[in-house]
């Protein structure tokens, strides 16, 4: 580099200006550098053994819900072939459940004993998907089909106890992820983002080994995956139940004081029953005192295109795989294509700490989602090409699709990285499950419309519409993301080193 003569002082100037660049770019270097190997210095805070029992706890509730999840998508496909209502209806008012509920879920999160709510997420989660498994054996068997009334029943009871299930699957994640993580992490910022990025990565490990596991086993036959099922849920409670209980004796802080007494139980004895009653849903049930308080908060747009992501069938389960299936995917090539996505997913989980590192969960958002935008972008724009030439029914279409979706997942997972870390740092302590679960409830409402896309475009040849809708979505979502950047950093992007030096020189 040569400076100017006719500018001493401004060449001295830029020199200076240079070094102190330099020497920036070293110290960010050295720190970049040390924090490739962060994750030990960090955990250093939290004793070893207490990690193995929350990591325990943490992988053998999500590889029996992931497992279960898949596996009841390829239980209802074999029973209902050739269609995607039942399944449809089946997630639709699974998610539904989740929306109804999540005022009151959130609420004893907030107040509740910590230990007492996580035990019985793990209780109800076992014993939900124990009597599912029953029931879909009978299904499967053909017992009482000729019955309308005896197979509409038995359909409605999987139906509930997937409620079930999935409620006690929504605390535990909640209560887990975005309360003690948080509480054991207080004050210590890289300990919280390795116990981050370690748990869903765990989450992750379970989607990928999960559903491949159970989708082998099917193969084989539907029945022996049905008791599989059933015998990984009986021989893991007892660990799980233990090891959680482990962690909160040695952590002091998640203890809490007695939880405080509801106001309704102070209401006159006069009061009307149906007015008590109605109040008793609005402020227990459904999610409607929660909503200022949510939409109100700085977190929100974050927290809501998170949720608006969820409106999707552009995802290795339910109405994906079942299209796929119809296609003439077998159930191993569907694992082994979920597998492939989900070695993508996985791969966030150590890029989006480092991504955060460098530039901050807020530009790591943005960078994520525009990955997302540009790969579904592709992916599809290679589906419609070929749906102009053979259709969607073709094979081809419906691999160019699961390439696109399979790279978008590395954009989604990074950015659900980034928008959980600023909701872990801006939500209060004491609204943590009121905000989570209100974000959680969206996200039911999400796939639940998303359901209910295929459901009124049920066949397979018509699943074109479905992705249409998901992919605007996804933009919007984007969109959303966008104007919190523009609102909390008074830009979108940097402009390159070389323009501003470039612009700075003609000053």
């Amino acid at each position: 580099m040569t400076s100017d003569p006719e500018r001493p002082d401004s060449a001295q100037a830029a020199a200076e200006q240079n070094g102190y660049t330099s020497d920036l770019m070293t110290i960010e270097s050295v720190r970049s550098e040390h924090h490739d190997d962060d994750e030990p210095e960090a955990m250093r805070d939290l004793p070893w053994s207490l990690a193995i029992r929350l990591y325990t706890s943490h992988f053998l509730s999500t590889w029996n819900s992931r497992v279960f999840e898949f596996g009841a998508t390829l239980f209802l496909a074999s029973i209902y072939p050739d269609t995607l209502l039942y399944m449809s209806v089946y997630a639709l008012v699974r998610s539904a459940s989740a929306i109804l509920f999540a005022q009151s879920i959130g609420t004893w999160i907030d107040q509740g004993n910590r230990l007492t709510v996580v035990r019985v997420s793990i209780i109800g989660q076992r014993l939900a998907v124990a009597a599912s498994c029953a029931i879909l054996w009978i299904m499967e068997q053909g017992i009482g089909v000729k019955n309308a009334r005896v197979t509409a029943t038995q359909f409605a009871l999987v139906v509930l106890l997937a409620c079930v299930e999935k409620l006690c699957s929504v605390m535990n994640l909640v209560s887990v992820e975005r309360d003690w993580v948080v509480v054991m992490t207080e004050g210590n910022e890289p300990l919280r983002r390795v116990l981050n990025a370690r748990m869903r990565r765990i989450d992750l490990i379970c989607k990928l080994l999960g559903p491949l596991a159970i989708s082998t086993i099917a193969v084989a036959s539907t029945l022996i995956a049905i008791w599989a099922t059933l015998a990984m849920n009986i021989m893991s409670v007892v660990i799980e139940y233990v090891c959680i209980a482990q962690v909160y004796n040695r952590i002091p802080a998640l203890r809490r004081l007695q939880p405080t007494v509801f106001d309704e139980e102070e209401e006159p004895q006069n009061t009307h029953a149906v007015q008590s009653w109605l109040k008793t849903v609005k402020s227990k049930v459904l999610p409607i005192d929660s909503l200022p308080f949510y939409f109100a908060h700085p977190a929100f747009l974050p927290s809501f295109s998170l949720s608006l992501l969820y409106l999707t069938v552009l995802s290795f389960s339910g109405q994906m795989v079942t299209y796929l299936l119809s296609v003439g995917y077998t159930s191993l090539y569907v694992g082994i294509a979920r597998t492939v996505s989900t070695i993508f997913e996985l791969s966030a989980t150590w890029i989006a700490p480092r991504l955060m590192k460098r530039i901050g969960p807020v530009r790591g958002g943005i960078w994520s989602l525009s990955w997302q935008m540009i790969c579904l972008a592709g992916g599809v724009g290679w589906f419609f090409s070929d749906f102009q030439i053979s259709g969607t029914n073709s094979v081809f279409a419906a691999s160019a699709l699961a390439i696109g979706v399979a790279l978008s997942r590395v954009g989604l997972w990074g950015y659900d990285l980034c928008a959980q870390t600023i909701v872990q740092d801006e939500v209060p302590s004491d609204h943590r499950g009121t905000f989570s679960t209100v974000e959680a409830a969206f996200q039911n409402l999400f796939e639940l419309i998303s359901f209910a896309t295929t459901i009124v475009f049920s066949r397979p040849d018509q699943f074109q519409w479905p992705v249409v809708i998901s992919v605007v979505a996804v933009y919007f979502a984007g969109g959303m993301y966008a104007c919190f950047v523009r609102r909390r950093r008074g830009h979108l992007l940097h402009a390159p080193p070389c323009l501003c030096n470039k612009h700075e020189g003609q000053r």
